[in-house]
């Protein structure tokens, strides 16, 4: 087993317009990591273009703690690129993102530590219950999560969000994927590496609201079914199978009713509904192209995922004190051995 002795934990958090809980997530997180033995820690806090007093509390706790770093993106580019950014800021020999709003327990953080020390490269934190959400957010994440795995190859595993251990192999592994659409759960369970699972109960937010409106979250299960799979692709070479197959069928029916019968006059109604319902059709299948489309216009573009106005890591007043009397002690033993030349 690797020796742990001096290891150093990170937990990396996107910030934006969290003012509001900022208090309730120190006071609750940092007793929690304190408590873990011979481990270390930083937080690593991504401020993602906040327009309230985030980025200022951020600092003040900073200079409180210099255990807490500030990275300031210069606008809101999105949580996935927000958690991307703090995870290739993070320093430590595991990481562990993390949400500001208190959904998910610190008091488990411990227990994923544990599991980490016992060997596994990837701790999952699942929930077992979504009770804290709402009836329509229930049922959207469960028919998400069997579009997505039916569809896919990558499997994701069903109620595990963002909150998860990752060994630094793994960290090592994310940061060699390059592209500018992230999904992270998806990146995440891409890596692959050892992985168990611990559950837990979610709690409501602490404070706030969640960012993520309905939209937004349509946009994101879209990210995650385009950046995993070619199926929708696929799919429409059958759906256009079946309607030319149809058509053939009901053109070979018209002609042997038109043999036998006679020639009758077809109805506007029927003709006017078939056109509009290929048309509607055909315009589905443009809207699946244009989404891969989109998506290879942004990579081929090559722009940076972020970029950060400013990185802050103050010292606190404890580490201050040590830093000085560390360089006392230097400078003595420069002037000791000086002495005795």
């Amino acid at each position: 087993m690797a020796n742990f002795e001096s290891k150093l934990l990170s937990l990396v958090v996107p910030f934006y317009n969290e003012e509001s809980a900022l208090h309730a997530f120190f006071s609750s997180v940092v007793p929690v990591l304190e408590s873990i033995p011979a481990t270390s820690f930083e937080i690593v806090c991504v401020n993602d273009g906040s327009t309230d007093d985030t980025l200022a509390r951020l600092l003040l706790e900073s200079r409180r703690d210099g255990r807490i770093r500030v990275i300031d993106l210069t606008r809101n580019f999105g949580k996935e690129a927000a958690l991307t950014a703090g995870i290739d800021e993070a320093t430590g020999d595991a990481v562990i993102p993390f949400d500001a709003d208190l959904q998910d327990p610190p008091e488990l953080i411990p227990t994923l530590v544990q599991r980490w020390r016992q060997g596994a490269e990837v701790v999952l934190a699942q929930r077992t219950s979504r009770a804290s959400d709402s009836f329509l957010k229930r049922l959207t994440a469960a028919a998400y999560y069997r579009v997505h795995n039916s569809v896919s190859d990558l499997k994701i595993p069903e109620n595990v969000g963002d909150f998860r251990l990752m060994d630094r192999s793994v960290i090592n592994a994310l940061k060699q994927l390059p592209e500018r659409h992230r999904f992270m759960k998806g990146l995440f369970a891409w890596v692959g590496y050892r992985t168990v699972i611990v559950p837990y109960e979610r709690a409501a937010r602490s404070a706030g609201r969640s960012k993520f409106s309905g939209w937004r979250l349509w946009n994101l299960a879209l990210e995650g079914i385009t950046s995993f799979s070619t199926m929708p692709l696929r799919s429409w070479t059958y759906i256009g199978s079946v309607i030319a197959f149809g058509a053939f069928g009901y053109g070979a029916f018209i002609v042997g009713r038109t043999l036998v019968l006679g020639v009758d006059v077809p109805g506007y109604a029927s003709l006017l509904s078939v056109l509009l319902f290929l048309g509607g059709i055909q315009l589905i299948g443009l809207g699946v192209v244009g989404e891969y489309v989109g998506r290879i216009y942004d990579e081929a573009k090559g722009r940076p995922i972020y970029l950060i106005r400013r990185r802050y890591q103050e010292m606190g007043q404890e580490r201050q004190i040590a830093a000085s009397k560390r360089v006392i002690r230097i400078d003595r033993g420069k002037r000791s051995a000086a002495a005795d030349t």
